[in-house]
């Protein structure tokens, strides 16, 4: 028996009891222990000829005796006829995109929609999400339990707008973006993060397969883990694009990627996910960073802003320009952006005005980068740019 059999159908089962029964908590801890039985009864007696029908059967079982022993212990029996789960049909449809949309809840918080999301349909512990942003398992497991009782009196399906989905795909992004490129800690990439990002937004992609945003994302994920092995040097200090090796790119995930993209633009309404895509893939297709088509990049970027004007992408644009026009003029256009916060801003500004040869304003603006990044490793790699100065 495949641990991954089991992974893969964790979400669907908990989405059908919780559609089904409700009780979102307590419906956890039921699939949690049907998915146990399993991993013992199964490798003795074999896979059921249905086996999500079976551990739906089992949870809706262990439920009923949750919800029993809450109503004792709380001294309410005349609830319990009300509260038994009938035994009833296994609908044969997947619900893993339906607990997603719950998991994403306006109600709930970027932060606890992301926690809440690992939890319940990545699979995560606790102890994994928690380590993964760096907080304490306490505090995480606060985090969990408080957006679990948020959502569990909340409508569980999919809303007639797109708003939903919308959020759905907006955490995922938000995953695969601190496994790609952490924001804090000792590592440049959480590579487990990134992965589970991509497995979701493939569960997302095979549901609702027309979906051009959908398409979209999942290739700009591709395409981006792609260069994964080449960010890195062998002692984990950051290698920037202009010097990676392309030869450790992987060119599966780029013809992937770009198949993707390539079929969902003509689909209609082009999303700021399939324009980030577009752009991945001129970047994934180049031979070399001196053959990018720079002016492409630029025009997708100029794109981009109309649909999503943001001072993120006014950034990235700032720098196709400075490629095309020089740094003076992506100069230009970073002056008065509003993230100073930001490390982001004064790292491009840093390496805009070392290109142009202000060396100690480039030194200056490298320091302040270091200064606002809680990322270790891109603390070293701005100093050492500094230092070179």
């Amino acid at each position: 028996m495949s641990d991954d059999l089991l992974r893969g159908l964790a979400p669907q089962v908990l989405g059908a009891v919780v559609r089904r029964y409700g009780h979102f908590d307590t419906a956890e801890d039921a699939v949690q222990e049907a998915l146990l039985a399993a991993s013992r009864q199964w490798p003795v007696d074999g896979v059921p000829d249905d086996p999500r029908a079976w551990l739906i059967t089992v949870a809706a079982r262990r439920l009923t005796d949750l919800l029993r022993s809450e109503q004792a212990r709380r001294r309410r029996e005349e609830a319990d006829a009300r509260l038994v789960v009938a035994p009833g049909p296994v609908i044969d449809a997947d619900d893993t995109l339906v607990l997603l949309a719950l998991c994403c809840h306006p109600v709930l918080s970027p932060s606890s929609q992301i926690a809440l999301t690992l939890r319940a349909v990545g699979g995560l512990t606790t102890a994994e999400i928690a380590r993964a942003f760096l907080v304490p398992e306490a505090t995480m497991t606060r985090r969990i339990t408080r957006a679990k009782r948020a959502v569990a009196g909340q409508s569980f399906g999919m809303p007639a707008d797109a708003g939903r989905l919308t959020a759905v795909l907006h955490v995922l992004y938000l995953v695969f973006n601190e496994g790609y490129a952490a924001t804090a800690g000792p590592h440049l990439v959480r590579a487990e993060l990134a992965a589970e990002a991509i497995r979701l937004t493939r569960v997302v992609h095979r549901l609702l397969p027309e979906d051009a945003e959908v398409a979209g994302l999942l290739a700009l994920m591709l395409l981006t883990d792609a260069r994964r092995p080449a960010r890195t040097a062998a002692d984990g200090a950051l290698v920037p694009m202009a010097e990676q090796d392309r030869a450790l790119w992987d060119a599966g995930r780029i013809a992937e990627g770009v198949a993707l993209i390539t079929g969902a633009l003509p689909r209609g309404p082009v999303g700021p996910y399939q324009l980030q895509a577009a752009i991945a893939a001129v970047h994934g297709e180049a031979p070399s960073a001196e053959a990018t088509d720079w002016p492409q990049i630029r025009a997708l970027y100029e794109v981009l802003l109309r649909v999503t004007d943001t001072p993120l992408v006014r950034l990235n644009h700032a720098v196709a320009v400075s490629m095309v026009d020089g740094p003076r003029a992506g100069l230009a256009l970073v002056d008065g952006l509003p993230l100073d916060a930001d490390h982001r801003l004064h790292a491009v500004r840093a390496h805009l005005l070392e290109t142009a040869g202000d060396r100690e304003g480039a030194h200056a603006a490298y320091l302040t980068a270091a200064r606002l990044t809680m990322s270790l490793p891109q603390q070293r790699y701005l100093h050492a740019r500094a230092a070179r100065l």
